[in-house]
């Protein structure tokens, strides 16, 4: 068993990540700390120094130690203790439901994303597309349908809503790259997201589609993603086999 007693100290260079060069020293900071605990240089358990000596161990100012530490209590992977200090909760956090592409995801857990391009139409849009994106009642919309592979095992069907202002994405482009790295490429910065998971049987199309059958299981999410100023961006609906996906999330007591 860990002794919590003896806190971890962790070498400047590896608490400061010169991959985040130039970001805030908090988030460089933060950044280390999160790096530590994914590859097990800070376990599960574990108890850090101190912000009086990290700080002044790391020429940082008291308030950039305690927002780095901050920042990772707030997603669940340290946690406050008194009369202890400040411990380690969960090693690895393998997905958590972020603001990002399900191509971005395969990629980062060392998948082989691939993708099936069904449909890009350019089309008027339906009610309830006209309210999830705040457009007005005749606007046109990009219709995107998309099967998403992970090393060549189909995982998921992807429908997407765009403004008329993205209709020249085209299906050549989304063979390659996944649609938020493509936006992110135009300029785009995707803020905040309201997004609902669910759950269903599979219909005909998508059991053929998913490999699975009709009537199978299928995880839902439902997300509507705004940019910087507020404005919606896009509107997704996507259906997972939900034994090669999950949604994993993280609760804090705050």
């Amino acid at each position: 068993m860990l002794d919590v007693a003896q806190a971890v100290v962790l070498p400047v260079e590896q608490l400061l990540q010169p991959t985040t060069q130039g970001s805030p020293l908090w988030v460089r900071l933060a950044a280390g700390l999160e790096n530590a605990i994914s590859s097990g240089a800070l376990p599960p358990g574990a108890r850090l120094e101190n912000e009086v000596s990290m700080s002044e161990r790391l020429s940082l100012s008291r308030p950039t130690v305690r927002r780095a530490i901050q920042e990772l209590v707030d997603k669940g992977l340290l946690v406050r203790r008194r009369g202890i200090g400040t411990q380690v909760v969960h090693g690895s956090v393998a997905r958590q439901i972020d603001l990002t592409s399900l191509h971005d995801d395969l990629e980062r857990s060392g998948r082989v994303p691939s993708t099936r391009v069904l449909d890009v139409t350019l089309a008027h849009a339906s009610s309830d597309i006209i309210e999830q994106l705040g457009l007005a009642p005749d606007a046109r919309v990009l219709k995107i349908r998309r099967v998403r592979f992970a090393d060549a095992v189909p995982i998921a069907i992807l429908e997407n809503y765009l403004p008329e202002t993205f209709a020249d994405i085209t299906a050549e482009t989304l063979k390659e790259v996944g649609l938020y790295h493509e936006l992110r490429a135009r300029g785009v910065t995707l803020r905040v997201a309201r997004q609902r998971i669910g759950a269903r049987r599979a219909s005909v199309d998508e059991g053929l589609l998913l490999d699975i059958g009709r009537g199978a299981p299928v995880l839902t999410m439902d997300r509507t993603a705004y940019d910087a100023d507020g404005v919606a961006v896009e509107y997704g609906h996507h259906c997972y086999r939900p034994d090669l996906y999950g949604f994993e999330m993280t609760l804090v007591d705050r």
